[in-house]
C-alpha cells in the first residue's frame, strides 16, 4: 500500500459528528453557519455559496453551489442561474489570482451516481484549477494522488482573493460576501 502523508487530515478524522446528525444536505446546512472556515465556505452571494471540496483533486478545487435544494438544472430560476454562474466566474477569477493555475476544468455531475457525483440531489459546479504537469506518473503508475497544499491554507488564499474584489466584503460568519447587486 502506498502512503502520502497528509498530517492536516487528522482533523476531519477527529472531528465531532454530532453537530451534523440533523444534516440532510451539507451544501444546505453550511453556507448558512457560523464558523464558514470550518465548513470550508469561502464565499457567498445572494442565490450561491463556494466551498473548498473535502477531498480535492488539486488545491483549489472548490464547488459553487446554488442554495436551492435541486439536482434538475431546470429548476433554477433565472435569478439563481445569473447569481450561480457570476459566482463561478468570480471564482475563477479569485482561484487565478490566489494560486496562479495554467488553466481549469469546471463541470456538474448530474443525475445522481451514474454521472459520478456522491451529492447528486443538490447540484452543484465543480471548479479545479489545473496547472502543466499536475498528471504525472503519481496517479497514471500508482494510483496516488498527492495534494501539495493543506486545505487551510488554500482557504486562506482563496479566502483573501475574494476578499480583495471590490464589491466583497466579509460576512460575520467569516465567509466573504460578494454582492452581484
Amino acid at each position: 500500500m502506498e502512503q502520502v502523508f497528509a498530517p492536516w487530515r487528522i482533523e476531519w478524522v477527529e472531528r465531532d459528528d454530532t453537530t451534523d446528525d440533523d444534516v440532510d444536505c451539507v451544501f444546505c446546512a453550511f453556507p448558512g453557519r457560523e464558523h464558514a472556515r470550518q465548513h470550508l465556505v469561502v464565499a457567498r452571494t445572494d442565490h450561491a455559496a463556494v466551498m473548498l471540496n473535502n477531498y480535492p483533486y488539486n488545491p483549489g478545487h472548490c464547488m459553487v453551489i446554488p442554495d436551492v435544494h435541486t439536482g434538475d438544472y431546470g429548476d433554477l430560476d433565472a435569478d439563481t442561474l445569473l447569481d450561480h454562474a457570476r459566482l463561478k466566474q468570480a471564482t475563477l477569477d479569485a482561484l487565478d489570482a490566489a494560486l496562479g493555475p495554467d488553466a481549469f476544468n469546471t463541470g456538474l455531475n448530474l443525475g445522481g451516481g451514474a454521472a459520478g457525483g456522491s451529492i447528486g440531489d443538490h447540484l452543484h459546479t465543480h471548479v479545479v484549477p489545473r496547472w502543466n504537469g499536475d498528471t504525472n506518473f503519481m496517479p497514471v503508475i500508482s494510483d496516488t494522488k498527492v495534494i501539495v497544499e493543506a486545505l487551510d491554507d488554500t482557504y486562506d488564499r482563496l479566502h483573501d482573493a475574494f476578499l480583495a474584489r471590490p464589491d466583497a466584503t466579509e460576512a460575520p460568519t467569516g465567509a466573504v460576501f460578494v454582492d452581484f447587486n
